[in-house]
């Protein structure tokens, strides 16, 4: 496109504006192509902005969750940790009771399967059906205590109750009963007589048991050997502490057959039948202490299984 411009003088110019007009068209077009760009950028570098943004909240609420998870799975454990803890205390209790009752069964001398304490008690009732009610962890924990205290407790009345039992049954040993020899009989009782040897009359501190030579004589309670030799007129004599002041000695031994310190049970062969020392013929001299004092042996002695306990007319010593 041209412009015919008339100037002064008769000059004529010709502009041509073709070319302006393009290069001006380009400039405008170039710097609305730059700002687009710009403001483009711009928006780009804002949603950026505002997603590395989100992306850092997520990430922390992702963390925070993890660690939340984290305590909750660890104080899950510590619960878990408790709980084990806490059957594994009950089972060592119950193991104990069960203990302590067969043990008891067996020191009260109840019938076999009267208490069978390695079987559940029997139990039952009507099926009451319902809705499940669940209880919450501290309850549930709160009644493990309660539980085990309550199994402490009787785990310590059975422990006395047994020591009740073990007393009495020690005593029961070391308390004299019986003969001394099971083939026999009472050849001199216990208190004044006449004097075999002396004809005179004088205090027996014991009972005679005539027998056979070499019977075994046996302990008539528990107790520890305190002499076991000869011991003047008694002749081979065995001493035993029975304990709770007891004291029961045998004479006349023709053998002793335990030693000083050893540890006898009733029953126990401790000599066999003799006429040692100021004898007139084989038996046994049982003598019976308490506190240090002589008592009639007759008060323990049960003439029972093949004894014949029958009275002589004349002693043995």
């Amino acid at each position: 496109m041209s412009l015919i411009l008339f100037i002064k003088h008769g000059r004529v110019r010709q502009v041509d504006l073709g070319r302006p007009l393009v290069w001006g068209s380009s400039v405008a077009l170039a710097t609305l192509a730059a700002g687009a760009l710009f403001v483009a950028g711009y928006g780009v570098a804002a949603w950026l902005d505002q997603s590395s943004v989100r992306a850092q909240y997520w990430k922390a609420q992702i963390s925070a969750q993890a660690r939340e998870v984290a305590q909750a799975r660890q104080h899950a454990q510590a619960n878990i940790d408790a709980l084990s803890a806490k059957v594994g205390e009950l089972q060592a209790h119950i193991i104990r009771l069960d203990a302590l009752g067969q043990q008891l069964t067996r020191m009260a001398g109840l019938k076999r399967g009267e208490f069978n304490f390695s079987q559940p008690p029997p139990e039952g009732g009507p099926d009451l059906s319902g809705p499940v009610q669940h209880v919450a962890l501290p309850d549930f924990l709160n009644n493990l205590d309660q539980l085990s205290a309550q199994i402490n407790n009787r785990e310590q009345q059975l422990t006395v109750l047994e020591s009740l039992f073990m007393n009495r049954n020690v005593r029961a040993r070391s308390l004299p009963s019986g003969p001394p020899v099971m083939e026999g009989y009472i050849s001199s009782p216990f208190g004044m007589r006449i004097d075999p040897f002396t004809g005179e009359l004088s205090f027996h501190p014991g009972i005679d048991f005539a027998a056979p030579e070499g019977e075994p004589v046996k302990a008539v309670a528990a107790g520890v050997v305190t002499w076991a030799a000869p011991d003047g007129g008694f002749g081979n004599l065995v001493e035993i502490d029975n304990g709770n002041g007891y004291v029961t000695m045998y004479g006349h031994n023709s053998k002793i057959l335990v030693h000083v310190g050893e540890v006898v049970k009733k029953g126990q062969e401790i000599s066999l039948v003799g006429s040692t020392g100021r004898s007139t013929g084989p038996h046994v001299h049982l003598e019976v202490l308490y506190n240090g004092k002589p008592i009639n042996p007759a008060r323990f002695v049960n003439a029972t299984g093949r004894s014949r306990l029958a009275m002589m007319p004349r002693s043995m010593d």
